[in-house]
């Protein structure tokens, strides 16, 4: 018996890292999922997104687990592409339990501080997408009527400044996810007579593509930023994200029944520097 059989969760950004961390987890403790991704990259943002065969990995990981998965390739942008994936999705699986908000992107490095696409394309995705996600989902966690859990993915840096570089990408990055924080509050509030707990995951650093890619670590290279990644345990190195899915885990599911509005960092200490 796993912890979430006969559940039902949504994992936005499931094509890889934290998302697929997220997914398989849940599937291997007996939930169903709903992966949702893009699946293709956005002009402003200077990484490589997830593709469709990252998509269809973490499919083939969650069937691996015996559970079921449906693949959503969907714009969290765009609210009327979503809905209509997520809806599609729920036909075939049943309504949802659990929601993951864990699509996110960030330009780590870029210095252009007057780039409006830059700006956009990272508030978009990270807080208007979360919203988006909410509305996609949540009434389907009502219909089904037996309450539910949504976990938000935020950072470090909606609960900190430290690391802003006075670039448009890192002021939108820290913007949009202290907007998390307002929204997981908010919605806590009006979902809870429905049982429904809405809390955040706040990570530092994670070894991710989001990371982890040439962009970001020769930009680092050329013009170092020690507040981005700088941690208050001596020889923490950056956060897996398997650390990361053990916080879903425990949010997910009853062991937190009663923790709802709370903004939990997994950042060793890096927000209270």
């Amino acid at each position: 018996m796993g912890e979430f059989d006969n559940t039902v969760a949504v994992i936005t950004g499931a094509a890889r890292g934290q998302g697929r961390s997220h997914a398989v987890a849940l599937a291997e403790q007996g939930a169903d999922i709903i992966a949702v991704d893009i699946c293709a990259d956005l002009e402003a943002i200077p990484y490589a997104l997830g593709t469709k065969a990252d998509l269809e990995e973490t499919i083939r990981l969650v069937e691996a687990a015996g559970r079921k998965a449906v693949p959503v390739v969907a714009d969290v942008r765009d609210l009327a592409q979503l809905e209509a994936g997520v809806q599609g999705a729920l036909d075939a699986i049943g309504d949802v339990d659990i929601v993951i908000a864990n699509a996110g992107v960030v330009a780590i490095g870029d210095t252009d501080a007057h780039s409006e696409p830059v700006f956009n394309s990272i508030v978009d995705t990270n807080l208007k997408g979360v919203w988006h996600t909410l509305l996609a989902t949540v009434p389907s966690i009502i219909r089904k009527g037996r309450g539910g859990s949504i976990v938000m993915i935020s950072s470090s840096q909606g609960l900190t400044g430290r690391g802003g570089d006075g670039s448009s990408a890192m002021f939108a990055y820290a913007a949009s996810k202290h907007g998390v924080v307002g929204l997981m509050r908010s919605a806590a509030n009006a979902y809870a007579p429905h049982k429904i707990r809405v809390n955040s995951i706040h990570p530092a650093g994670v070894m991710t593509p989001m990371i982890l890619n040439d962009f970001v670590v020769n930009r680092m290279l050329e013009n170092p930023n020690p507040a981005v990644s700088q941690m208050l345990l001596p020889d923490v190195p950056l956060v897996e994200p398997q650390d990361v899915t053990e916080a879903v885990l425990w949010l997910a599911g009853p062991r937190s029944r009663y923790i709802t509005g709370a903004a939990i960092p997994v950042d060793a200490g890096h927000v209270v520097m």
